[in-house]
């Protein structure tokens, strides 16, 4: 059974001992430490640590309001999620041109399919341009374009405006600009893309290009958690589809993008229902947990698949990589 730790995040600038602070005010409160991760890129630093606060010596709010008080001396930002914090369903869908992924989300949501238990949503859209505003108005959500005109994003902004609407899970729906640490480092688990190509291969930007100059017979789509790595933080699902000989970027296109805001929904609904977790950089699925949506090929393609081996022993037929009932 998967035990329910806090989580306590760092965030800011990299000095000298602040770990030993953020550490030693921990245990003095009676908290154990069952897991530190840190990193430092492009000058901002990130410290995550999952701790037991079953014996906590104090209240929550006093915790966090000494976290925060710590945090202000120490010129970072601390943020603290206990396993009851994690009912949040606030999800921020970022956009910029492509409506197919995004509009996937909201119509979910406004059918009620967006999680099992129907109770997620989406408060806000956020573009780095304002070509979705109107997308956003037909479903009645309030729309902020965050962008300077020539698509970069005002990060400071960006982030008022997640904490203002409490937002507990970012959807990248074909937003087409790269967040910074800054961001990543704030929401990491938390941050969902979609990539239209079957990572790892054809990362970064025209990924169907890259797969029409390789010549591939078989491209896709992945659905992923960002890290600060491009297009290569853990991958949740994907989508196969066929290109046929001579096939233009546009018609690949075509074929991708249904898959897109199929494969994005898919992942957005395994993480609202906690069905998959992080461990070592790789997604895992939870056992105990039932939610209908497809991690791999269907099982009409699993079936086309060769059941004996060139040598050695039978294969015996592998189950289709989705969780919930088919």
């Amino acid at each position: 059974m998967t035990r329910e730790l806090t989580e306590i995040t760092v965030v800011g600038g990299d000095k000298t001992g602040l770990i030993a602070r953020v550490t030693s005010l921990l245990f003095e409160r009676g908290i154990n430490i069952e897991d530190l991760d840190q990193a430092v890129r492009e000058g901002v630093f990130r410290m995550t640590t999952r701790v037991d606060a079953s014996e906590l010596e104090t209240s929550r709010g006093e915790l966090r309001r000494a976290l925060a008080e710590l945090g202000r001396e120490l010129d970072v930002d601390i943020q603290v999620r206990f396993p009851s914090d994690r009912d949040a369903r606030r999800i921020a869908l970022l956009v910029t041109k492509e409506t197919h992924a995004p509009e996937a989300l909201l119509e979910a949501e406004a059918n009620g399919e967006l999680a099992d238990d129907g109770e997620a949503e989406i408060p806000v859209v956020i573009g780095n341009r304002g070509d979705l505003r109107t997308l956003a108005e037909r479903y009645d959500k309030p729309f902020y374009d965050v962008g300077d005109g020539n698509g970069n994003t005002d990060e400071e902004r960006l982030l008022d405006l997640l904490a203002e609407y409490d937002v507990d899970l970012i959807a990248l729906a074909r937003y087409m600009r790269i967040l910074s640490p800054e961001v990543v480092f704030r929401y990491e688990g938390r941050i969902i893309n979609v990539h239209p190509s079957l990572l790892p291969a054809f990362p970064g930007a025209e990924a169907y290009r890259q797969a029409k100059d390789a010549g591939v017979r078989i491209a896709g789509v992945t659905a992923h958690y960002v890290t600060t790595d491009l297009d290569q933080g853990p991958v949740i699902a994907q989508r196969v589809f066929d290109v046929p000989a001579g096939a233009s970027v546009e018609d690949i296109k075509r074929r991708g993008q249904p898959l897109e805001a199929d494969v994005l929904l898919d992942a957005v609904r395994l993480h609202l229902a906690d069905a998959i977790a992080i461990h070592r950089g790789t997604v895992h699925v939870r056992e105990d947990v039932d939610v209908d949506a497809q991690l791999g090929l269907s099982p009409a393609a699993i079936d086309a698949n060769p059941e004996e081996p060139v040598d050695g022993e039978p294969l015996s037929r592998p189950e289709p990589a989705k969780t919930g009932d088919d």
